[in-house]
């Protein structure tokens, strides 16, 4: 098997190793107005109490990163995006995962944001690749790698595989080394398709062994349109852990899948003498008192 390789993010003070040798990092999926209609109608109103108050909570409740999306239709994405980074910089000190399909709100936002950044994302498109790994180059980022490219999603973890592959490539010609590459095998809805939970979890275990490097997904898109989405968001997260997921972006709000991921370091050994697990028990215990 390759070498695992260690992805380091950082804010102006904090900093965050992510590698399959370290727990699991979450990274907190909240602060996006897509799907949170409170969260469009605050940003469509220049407030940002709600994105304020998510990163607190976000981070209280164990996520080590957050991701920040501003896609508010018809706004200036480049301005509300670094708005909506100041503010969250501004109450904690995590690193962040800047989340937008606009090279041009990337670029502000990379100019403002303090530390080093994660991308999210690249993809194995022609357009895509030109168009944001000059960035995260100029910038000293680290950037998320999609597994589709122009001929769409690809369909078998093979050919996942291949576009990994490719982005990976293509970042090393433009100066950015795989450790700073983290791959998005794409976690499909299981309700449309019964095969996508496996698919992503085998695209994991060839992406990890053919190169070593950090992996993360959306997991919580597994269970969209499923009932009782919290446990098959558990059940499937663990798993890909096992198999070699290393930072998902996911709501760590959640109690049943933050506590399966603490369960997942742990049978994976990455819990000394369990003091994370016994400490977030007590936690629990204090909360429910």
């Amino acid at each position: 098997m390759t070498k695992n390789l260690i992805t380091i993010l950082s804010s102006a003070t904090q900093t965050v190793e992510i590698s399959r040798d370290n727990p699991t990092v979450i990274i907190g999926e909240r602060i996006n107005p897509t799907g949170r209609k409170a969260v469009l109608a605050a940003l469509q109103e220049g407030k940002f109490d709600i994105v304020r108050q998510d990163a607190i909570d976000q981070v209280a409740a164990g996520a080590t990163v957050l991701d920040v999306n501003a896609g508010v239709p018809g706004a200036d994405e480049p301005q509300l995006l670094k708005q909506v980074l100041r503010t969250v910089m501004d109450v904690t000190d995590v690193p962040l995962c800047i989340d937008t399909a606009n090279p041009i709100a990337l670029a502000a936002a990379l100019s403002t944001y303090e530390g080093k950044a994660l991308v999210n994302s690249v993809n194995g498109e022609e357009k895509s690749l030109a168009a944001v790994l000059p960035l995260v180059r100029e910038h000293e980022a680290a950037v998320i790698g999609l597994c589709m490219d122009d001929n769409g999603i690809a369909a078998t973890p093979e050919a996942r595989l291949t576009v990994a592959a490719k982005i990976i490539e293509r970042a090393n010609k433009s100066g950015i080394p795989a450790e700073n590459v983290v791959i998005d095998p794409l976690a499909l809805t299981m309700s449309s398709d019964s095969n996508a939970g496996r698919i992503a979890l085998e695209t994991i275990k060839l992406v990890v062994q053919e190169f070593g490097v950090n992996i993360t997904m959306g997991a919580s898109n597994i269970s969209f349109g499923l009932p009782d989405r919290k446990y098959v968001n558990s059940a499937f997260i663990a798993m890909a852990i096992h198999a070699g997921l290393t930072c998902p972006i996911t709501n760590p709000l959640v109690t049943e899948v933050v506590t399966a991921v603490l369960a997942a370091d742990l049978a994976m050994g990455r819990d000394e003498y369990a003091m994370r697990w016994i400490r977030a028990y007590r936690q629990r215990q204090k909360a429910a008192q």
